[in-house]
């Protein structure tokens, strides 16, 4: 089973409380094509397309990904994700209580909290690693197995996963162990043409 890995985004969430309507947060966990901050030595792309498989998964919304303060879920109709242009979107009906309002809703509302994070698991080759053009290691989701939840965030914060560093090791493995071929192989053909040149 692929490890639970969390990844945040800024300024993707707000608390909006329309007239005479209950107060619903608005935000998304994951925008497409956007290179993360440096993780570990890599950044990371949501491809679009990552979440297909997972829009009908059982997810929560939550505070600071803390169980004990559950703001919506989608089993009960008090989450809703989708999946637009731009990213992975929820909009969350969160309960109407003294302790969601001072904690959470009320610090959205002066600005306090801008920021949203998703919990998520990586499907079986689900991900794809490369170096680009200025040497920066970009590993591009493709595909996620299984999305845990959203949670407005009061930090940036990313959790490190095991998995994810050692499957960018294991690549770093291959290529270098590619590169190292390659250069054998080079190394031989010009052995062999100096050969040839020389008989």
């Amino acid at each position: 089973m692929s490890e639970r890995e969390v990844r945040c985004y800024s300024g993707e969430v707000r608390a909006e409380q329309p007239t005479d309507s209950p107060t619903k947060i608005q935000g998304y966990g994951s925008i497409f094509n956007s290179r993360s901050e440096p993780m570990w030595g890599f950044r990371e792309i949501i491809k679009p397309g990552a979440f297909d498989s997972v829009l009908n998964d059982d997810v929560r919304a939550l505070f600071n990904h803390d169980p004990n303060f559950i703001l919506g879920r989608s089993a009960s109709g008090t989450l809703v994700i989708s999946v637009d242009d731009r990213g992975l979107k929820y909009d969350i009906n969160p309960p109407d209580t003294q302790t969601i309002r001072d904690l959470v809703l009320s610090p959205m509302q002066r600005g306090d909290i801008t920021q949203s994070s998703f919990a998520f698991s990586v499907a079986r080759n689900g991900d794809d690693w490369y170096e680009d053009d200025e040497g920066i290691i970009i590993r591009e989701i493709n595909q996620i197995s299984r999305l845990y939840d959203v949670s407005p965030v009061t930090y940036p914060a990313y959790q490190e996963a095991e998995s994810t560093v050692r499957s960018m090791k294991a690549w770093q493995e291959a290529r270098d162990s590619g590169a190292l071929q390659k250069a054998i192989n080079e190394k031989m053909a010009r052995e062999r043409l100096l050969t040839l040149l020389n008989a």
